[in-house]
């Protein structure tokens, strides 16, 4: 595939140059759009970010203004999104981008900001500043092992990227614009070269794949999946006197640091005494796969006194609940739920 590398870049580049998609991050190029955009592309599809990324534009336009907002603001414009140390990583970014001298112009001075792999590293500095250093995630992990129909079972994603790198920074080399290559191999993973049922009819780049000549191209690239967690959590439903009861997670949770959710009944209630529930909720957090029963009950006085005091505990009047930040699932159910109790 090394040797076919200059044919390969070049009918990548003509299929991109008549085919990329209208992108905001794309229309209007700049170091401060394109780190945004990437941290926000971070396990994340393109359609999803887009209003997320017009909205952050509008709200901080610049390193400067990411630098000075305040915490709560930030979270409140990802909510949603999802993996909000993104967040938290982008404005630490930001505050290391506006104190630095020597502004980061290589994928290795890059590497040394927050949040920042070699993957985000290689996207900007070959985007912003044409520096060929390969991207190499999932997406183009999938292209290059059914260009070479590598049958190798890797133990994960990191290992496969790891074996991958050498091949795509071969291919790169002969690329004159590195940005638009690397651009080029995510929109064909996006948009052509899917996870299940490829669309090779319609790639650029058929004739390069040995995967496609072999019949099965969905048989790369061959990675060992992690074992699927399967938990259950009993939570609340608490209104008293036009307030709900909410809990935030500490700042120094693993996950979902600093947000809302409706409260656990464990430690607030006899989890064996609650009834049907409202509703059931399922919702993915990594190979987890979380069942999320929600209880109507009463604010007693019992269950008053555990949450008074408490600065994980939250009433919050109904009315002013747009005024926190709620993780993306419980937004919509608590939704839900004023809707239906209407």
């Amino acid at each position: 595939m090394a040797a076919k590398g200059p044919d390969f870049a070049r009918a990548l580049g003509d299929w991109f140059a008549a085919n990329a998609r209208d992108l905001p991050w794309r229309r209007e190029t700049s170091v401060y759009r394109t780190v945004v955009s990437e941290f926000m592309l971070q396990q994340t599809q393109v359609a999803t970010v887009l209003p997320y990324f017009a909205r952050w534009m509008d709200a901080l336009p610049d390193f400067e203004a990411l630098a000075l907002a305040e915490e709560a603001s930030i979270l409140k414009l990802w909510e949603g999104l999802g993996y909000y140390n993104r967040a938290r990583n982008l404005q630490k970014l930001a505050r290391q981008w506006v104190a630095a001298s020597e502004k980061p112009r290589t994928a290795e001075a890059w590497l040394a900001y927050p949040g920042v792999g070699p993957y985000t590293a290689a996207a900007i500095a070959s985007i912003v500043f044409e520096e060929r250093s390969a991207v190499v995630d999932g997406n183009v992990v999938r292209i290059l092992s059914r260009l070479t129909a590598d049958a190798t079972t890797f133990k994960d994603g990191s290992a496969a990227m790891k074996r991958f790198y050498p091949l795509a920074q071969t291919i790169i080399e002969h690329t004159p614009t590195p940005g638009a290559h690397n651009e080029a191999m995510m929109e064909l993973g996006a948009t052509v070269c899917l996870k299940s049922k490829p669309l090779c009819l319609l790639c650029p780049v058929q004739r390069f794949c040995a995967g496609q000549a072999s019949g099965t191209p969905e048989a790369f690239p061959q990675l060992v999946r992690k074992a699927t967690v399967q938990r259950t959590v009993h939570r609340l439903w608490v209104i008293d006197h036009g307030k709900l009861l909410l809990h935030r997670r500490p700042d120094d949770a693993r996950r979902l640091a600093g947000l809302y959710e409706l409260p656990e009944a464990e430690g607030l209630l006899n989890c064996k005494n609650l009834s049907q529930p409202l509703t059931v909720k399922k919702r993915g957090i990594a190979n987890e796969r979380i069942e999320e029963r929600i209880y109507q009950a009463k604010a007693t006085p019992s269950l008053k006194k555990k949450v008074e005091g408490d600065k994980y505990y939250a009433w919050l009047d109904i009315d002013a609940l747009d005024s926190v930040t709620l993780t993306g699932p419980h937004r919509k159910w608590v939704t839900e739920l004023l809707e239906k109790s209407r």
